[in-house]
């Protein structure tokens, strides 16, 4: 009886993460394809063979991995072998979505099994146990969640923020604890799981472990989410008062995209931000760096669907691309991971466009 030729394993997932080197402390952004088998990381979404690949079988996952201090988003692959693989999300939800699959594709492969996605849809029935990202979410619901805050300490202005106090009050009234005890522990899991982030030398201390608990149930002590839009303002200059305006606006949208460069027409992958009122959209060297290294004023701008690269050489290049010309007409040619992020790109930033200042 002749033997079914072995498939090759499917792709479930791919997508831009910032990689760690394997040799040096040098980290670099680049395409990554999670199969059933294997985590396949390329230079660029172009190339024809990657640059390495680690296999699942006996790996290990690790999240959140809290090994370089200010780096958010980062988890850590440990092979069978104990090669340690790190890589960094551009935001939380993407975090977790890699986190989900890859722990997904471990457990198939230990159980034997394939990887097959469930229904997105999500049940009614309450789990029998807490769910950090379900408690996010509600934590973050513009009605009944934690109300974000202007909040002034040590002469400095923290904006999109919240107190410890804050998110405990809150766990009580939404039932999610019995006490205020319990509540630290609810809490301390928020933090170490990377979705609320300490603000202030307060909150910054105890998360380092230079307190009782890593969360502080204070007044005194500051937090925000993760992805929100947070920023601190201190003793600053005009200019620097003019610059904050540009990141008061609440995140709509993030990601990595490929953007040209005006001058040599290479392409880089970059880190996007998208807020509205005002409306701005600010790009990042996803490798490390808080300060953005370009913004861009959305307001009165034109943003469509682009079939062709004018610029580019053949092959370099090509589809997924869209073009923005904003109202001074400078144009910004962008490249999203796919034809379905390219239409969500599109259209936030269309509505941005029409509703931000």
């Amino acid at each position: 009886m002749e033997q079914e030729p072995e498939r090759e394993p499917r792709r479930i997932r791919e997508g831009y993460l910032v990689k760690k080197g394997s040799m040096f402390n040098t980290w670099k952004p680049m395409w990554v394809v999670l199969s059933e088998d294997g985590v396949e990381y390329f230079k660029k979404k172009t190339d024809s063979g990657p640059k390495g690949m680690i296999p699942l079988k006996g790996s290990a996952l690790t999240c959140p991995c809290q090994d370089f201090g200010k780096r958010m988003f980062v988890i850590k692959l440990t092979t069978a072998k104990q090669q340690d693989h790190f890589f960094q999300a551009s935001h939380l939800e993407e975090r977790d979505a890699w986190v989900k699959d890859v722990k997904k594709a471990i457990q198939c492969i230990e159980r034997g099994k394939r990887f097959s996605r469930k229904s997105t849809r999500k049940s009614i029935k309450l789990p029998s146990s807490i769910n950090l990202g379900t408690l996010y979410l509600s934590m973050k619901g513009p009605d009944k969640g934690i109300r974000e805050m202007k909040l002034e300490k040590d002469k400095k202005i923290f904006n999109h923020c919240f107190t410890g106090s804050c998110v405990i009050n809150w766990l009580l009234s939404n039932n999610s604890i019995r006490n205020r005890p319990e509540g630290l522990v609810l809490a301390s899991a928020l933090l170490n799981e990377g979705y609320l982030q300490p603000a202030g030398d307060a909150s910054k201390s105890a998360a380092e472990g230079l307190s009782d608990t890593s969360f502080l149930d204070h007044e005194d002590a500051f937090y925000y989410f993760a992805d929100s839009g947070f920023f601190c303002e201190g003793n600053s200059s005009d200019d620097d008062a003019v610059l904050s305006e540009e990141f008061r606006g609440t995140v709509i949208k993030q990601g990595c995209l490929l953007k040209q460069g005006h001058r040599r027409k290479n392409w880089k992958v970059r880190k996007f931000v998208l807020r509205e009122d005002p409306a701005y959209i600010h790009y990042y060297d996803p490798a490390g760096g808080e300060d953005p290294l370009g913004a861009i004023h959305l307001r009165g701008c034109v943003v469509t669907a682009v079939e062709d690269n004018p610029n580019g050489k053949k092959n370099e290049v090509e589809g997924n691309l869209f073009e923005i010309i904003t109202a001074n007409e400078v144009h910004y040619l962008l490249q999203a991971a796919a034809s379905a992020e390219r239409t969500e790109w599109i259209k936030a930033i269309q509505l941005v466009s029409r509703t931000g200042k």
